[in-house]
């Protein structure tokens, strides 16, 4: 019993990429490369990271206009952060859904609604975030608070 949970554990493990990837770069200037080309096909094909790209820079301007102390500001590029990883996600298994299912398919369909709800949930959180962290700075700057002494 416990051999056969060990198989199980380590089986993903022992499967070498090399064997079945049409494709691994060995060279990690040339996956950078791959990176970058797959940020620039996001934001020319993607509307919502255009979306994204604007709020980011607004967050960011707004944080550094309010002077956010560095923790605040980590908090903030991480919540920035967790909504590209997930939109860059749900764009990856949608890419790869249309092109393992091009035609419908409940299952496709679940894939691609759940990374999309994963999105979702990263703006929901981002936004909680905003809130209580820029928030308070806000009223503050707008004198509708007193600032803490």
């Amino acid at each position: 019993m416990f051999r056969r949970l060990m198989d199980t554990l380590m089986g993903t493990s022992r499967i070498d990429p090399n064997d079945y990837a049409a494709q691994i770069s060995p060279n990690r200037f040339r996956s950078l490369g791959y990176s970058l080309a797959g940020w620039i096909y996001m934001l020319r094909r993607q509307k919502n990271t255009r979306i994204m790209t604007i709020a980011s820079i607004v967050v960011m301007a707004l944080s550094l206009w309010l002077q956010i102390d560095r923790l605040e500001l980590a908090i903030i590029i991480l919540a920035i952060t967790i909504v590209w990883l997930t939109e860059f996600l749900n764009a990856g298994i949608e890419a790869a859904v249309d092109l393992a299912s091009p035609d419908f398919h409940p299952l496709a369909q679940v894939g691609k609604d759940v990374a999309s709800a994963a999105v979702l949930l990263g703006v929901i959180a981002s936004i909680l975030v905003g809130i209580l962290v820029l928030g308070p700075h806000v009223l503050e700057r707008l004198n509708i608070i007193a600032a803490p002494t």
